[in-house]
C-alpha cells in the first residue's frame, strides 16, 4: 500500500469515527457547512450566507478538515470553530497542522517536500451586507463581504528566505472578498449559484506560502441540491478558484525557478442525513497543481492534481 493512501483511509477513518460520534446528537436545527478556512462555504470559497441559527442570537459551528495533497507537499487537517452573531456576522478560527510528503532527499527530483513546513493560524470574518430576496424580491442574491488572517505561513517562498528555518517566525498573509449567493428553485433540484472576487497576497490560501504582491482572483462554482431519502439533502457543487500565477520567491525574481500554479478545481458531493440534525458531511476531489515548471530537462511535479478531501461540519 503506498503512503498517500495510506493518509487518505486513516483521514476517512478519523472522519467515520467523527461521524459516529456526531450522529448520536438529537439536537434539533438546519445543518450548517464550513469551507475549507472556516468559514461558511462550498469546499474551498466562501458563500454569502453566515453561521447563523434559528432563534439564536450566538450560533457556533465546529469542523474538521482533512487533504491528502500527495507524496511530494503532504497532508493536512484543520480543526475549526465559527460563531454566527445574530443573522449577518460570523467570526472564525482555524488551525491548520500539516504532515511532511515524502520528497524529502534532495537528490531526487525535486526534493521539496521541506518546503512546506508546520501549520499555521487562519482567523476569518464575514458580514452579509444583503440578505437573498431582500425587499421580497425573488431574483436578489445574498451579498457579503469577508476577510481571512493568516499567521505564521512557513511553506514554499517563505521557507526559502527564512536565514534560519529551525526558528522561523513565519509570515502573513491575506484574503478580502466579496461574494453573492442565490439559490434557484426548482425540480427535480435546486440550483445554487456562487460567484465572487477576492484580493489576495496567498498562494493557495497559504498552503503555497505567500504571493509577491496583492492580486485580485475570481472564484465560483456551482451546486446541484437533492432531497434524499428520509428528507435527507445531497448536494453536488464544484468550483473554480483563481490563483495568484506564482508564488513568493519563485516568481522569476530570484535564482529560483518560476513556477506556475493553475486554477484551483473541486468537484465535492455534500451530505446532509437529516434536518433534525446541524451535520454537513464533504466529500471532494481537489486539483491543485501538477507539473510546474519545465524546462529542458528539468521538470518540477508537485503531484497533486487529483487529491482526496473530506470535511465535517456541525453545529450546537
Amino acid at each position: 500500500m503506498n503512503s498517500s493512501f495510506a493518509r487518505t483511509c486513516s483521514g476517512i477513518l478519523i472522519v467515520i469515527v467523527g461521524l459516529s460520534f456526531m450522529l448520536g446528537s438529537p439536537a434539533p436545527s438546519h445543518a450548517q457547512a464550513l469551507g475549507w478556512e472556516g468559514e461558511t462555504g462550498v469546499f474551498v470559497t466562501p458563500l454569502a450566507y453566515t453561521a447563523s441559527g434559528e432563534n439564536q442570537k450566538i450560533h457556533a459551528v465546529t469542523a474538521y478538515h482533512f487533504l491528502d495533497a500527495g507524496s511530494v507537499i503532504g497532508v493536512f487537517h484543520e480543526a475549526s470553530i465559527e460563531v454566527g452573531i445574530g443573522k449577518r456576522f460570523e467570526l472564525g478560527y482555524t488551525h491548520e497542522f500539516h504532515s511532511f510528503g515524502d520528497d524529502m532527499n534532495p537528490q531526487t527530483t525535486s526534493g521539496l517536500s521541506p518546503l512546506w513546513q508546520n501549520g499555521f493560524e487562519i482567523f476569518n470574518g464575514k458580514f452579509q451586507a444583503l440578505p437573498e430576496n431582500y425587499g421580497k424580491k425573488k431574483w436578489v442574491p445574498a451579498i457579503a463581504t469577508g476577510f481571512i488572517a493568516r499567521t505564521n505561513v512557513r511553506n514554499v517562498g517563505n521557507f526559502m528566505v527564512e536565514s534560519n528555518p529551525s526558528g522561523m517566525t513565519g509570515k502573513t498573509n491575506g484574503d478580502i472578498y466579496i461574494v453573492a449567493s442565490k439559490v434557484v428553485p426548482a425540480k427535480p433540484a435546486a440550483l445554487v449559484l456562487n460567484a465572487g472576487v477576492r484580493g489576495t497576497n496567498a498562494e493557495l490560501w497559504g498552503m503555497g506560502g505567500d504571493a509577491p504582491d496583492w492580486q485580485a482572483r475570481a472564484f465560483g462554482a456551482v451546486a446541484l441540491a437533492f432531497t434524499g431519502p428520509d428528507k435527507s439533502s445531497i448536494i453536488l457543487a464544484s468550483e473554480a478558484a483563481q490563483q495568484p500565477h506564482h508564488p513568493y520567491y519563485f516568481d522569476g525574481s530570484t535564482s529560483a525557478p518560476a513556477l506556475n500554479i493553475p486554477t484551483t478545481l473541486t468537484y465535492a458531493v455534500r451530505f446532509v442525513p437529516s434536518p433534525k440534525h446541524k451535520l454537513n458531511f464533504d466529500f471532494g476531489i481537489a486539483q491543485i497543481a501538477g507539473r510546474v515548471y519545465s524546462s529542458g530537462t528539468t521538470i518540477i511535479d508537485l503531484k497533486a492534481r487529483h487529491q482526496a478531501a473530506v470535511q465535517v461540519s456541525y453545529g450546537f
